[in-house]
């Protein structure tokens, strides 16, 4: 399949960049600074440089032709303000979704966050993201013509995947490392029926494949 991701040098775009690769997948990461071209090289992908915060639906629908699925994995990111969670996290997210349509790419997976909530209360950036990542999510599953799935992980970590999680429409909270996230995505992606879910995932003991599976009802 080939398989575009938007926010393709983040953490998690990285690891399932070359999980995906290495699954013989055609994989083009989506990426914002020029320098980070050869990082996506060095997993596997091909660089796309574009800035989804001014880029138009066509620029990224033409990324999009011939895509098996696209992957929203892109965010503001530590240090930003609530500002750029409105036009990373929920319009970037909105874009892509716009583009998918445009091109006739059905399947999009969409990495959100626990919590993700359009009424999400407070007035810090962190509540600001929440809200963001919400309306994104609201506006994606409204779509008809796409076959979405909304992943929702716990608290991130960098520690090594074990393999294991919990994924289940709610989890309760808690922390899940950033290989085992991209692992079920890139499980995810190979499972068409878990079109229509939004799914929670923290630390678990069910191995990817089996959680995956699970939750498609197979």
């Amino acid at each position: 399949m080939r398989i575009v991701i938007a926010g393709g040098h983040g953490r998690i775009a990285l690891r399932l960049e070359r999980l995906l690769a290495a699954a013989g997948h055609e994989v083009a990461g989506v990426i914002r600074k020029p320098e980070q071209a050869d990082d996506l090289r060095e997993a596997g992908a091909e660089p796309v440089v574009m800035d989804l915060e001014s880029a138009s639906v066509e620029m990224v629908a033409a990324v999009l032709q011939g895509a098996d699925a696209a992957v929203f994995a892109a965010g503001a990111g530590p240090g930003s303000g609530a500002a750029r969670k409105v036009t990373v996290d929920r319009d970037a997210a909105v874009l892509l979704a716009d583009a998918a349509e445009r091109a006739g790419v059905r399947r999009v997976l969409v990495v959100s966050a626990m919590r993700a909530d359009p009424a999400h209360p407070g007035d810090e950036v962190f509540d600001a993201y929440l809200r963001a990542k919400g309306e994104a999510d609201v506006n994606i599953r409204a779509r008809p013509g796409l076959d979405w799935t909304v992943l929702r992980p716990g608290l991130l970590t960098d520690e090594p995947g074990t393999g294991l999680v919990c994924l289940e429409a709610s989890t309760g909270r808690g922390p899940v490392s950033r290989d085992d996230v991209a692992a079920t995505l890139a499980e995810l992606v190979d499972t068409p029926a878990t079109a229509g879910l939004t799914l929670e995932l923290i630390a678990g003991s069910v191995p990817v494949p089996v959680a995956v599976k699970a939750v498609a009802g197979n």
